[in-house]
């Protein structure tokens, strides 16, 4: 079976309202990607959670990130790698990025590296190191495991808070 090759990458800027991401090879891989914020609702006395379209997002809130990716090929498609910048003005949510069947790794310096985030690293103003925080993410990568079949989706998603 012949691999190809997928990377996507997605703007910030454009994350608050969904939107299909052109790929290196035409009609090869759909992607779409969606802000949403979690509401509650009461039918009928009782509680429900479902998600809304975020158009505009207020500080304090939180946006939940999702990346759906779907194979529009005839062959299996292999090394999909998708990385989100974490939007400006936002702080990612410590332990919400997910993807099943993903690899996830993270940048702290606008995405040049990518490490695990007990290997991450960040310089204090003194010049010392320390540890990384999820506020100090600047991007986060999902790379698939194997291939994803003929016709097959998948999808990741993080959470942010708008500053």
């Amino acid at each position: 079976m012949m691999k190809s090759s997928y990377i996507l990458s997605l703007c910030a800027a454009v994350l608050l309202s969904a939107f299909q991401l052109p790929v290196h090879a035409a009609d090869a891989v759909e992607v779409k990607s969606i802000a949403e914020r979690e509401v509650s609702t009461a039918v009928n006395g009782k509680k429900t959670a479902h998600r809304v379209t975020v158009d505009k997002a207020v500080p304090g809130e939180e946006i939940i990130y999702t990346t759906t990716f779907k194979n529009l090929t005839g062959k299996p498609a292999g090394n999909i790698v998708i990385t989100n910048p974490v939007p400006n003005d936002s702080i990612y949510k410590g332990g919400s990025a997910n993807g099943a069947n993903t690899t996830i790794t993270f940048s702290v310096d606008g995405g040049k590296t990518y490490a695990a985030p007990d290997r991450l690293t960040v310089k204090t103003k003194e010049g010392a190191n320390r540890s990384a925080q999820p506020a100090d993410y600047t991007h986060i990568r999902w790379t698939y495991k194997g291939e994803l079949g003929v016709g097959k989706s998948g999808s990741v998603s993080f959470r942010a808070t708008i500053k």
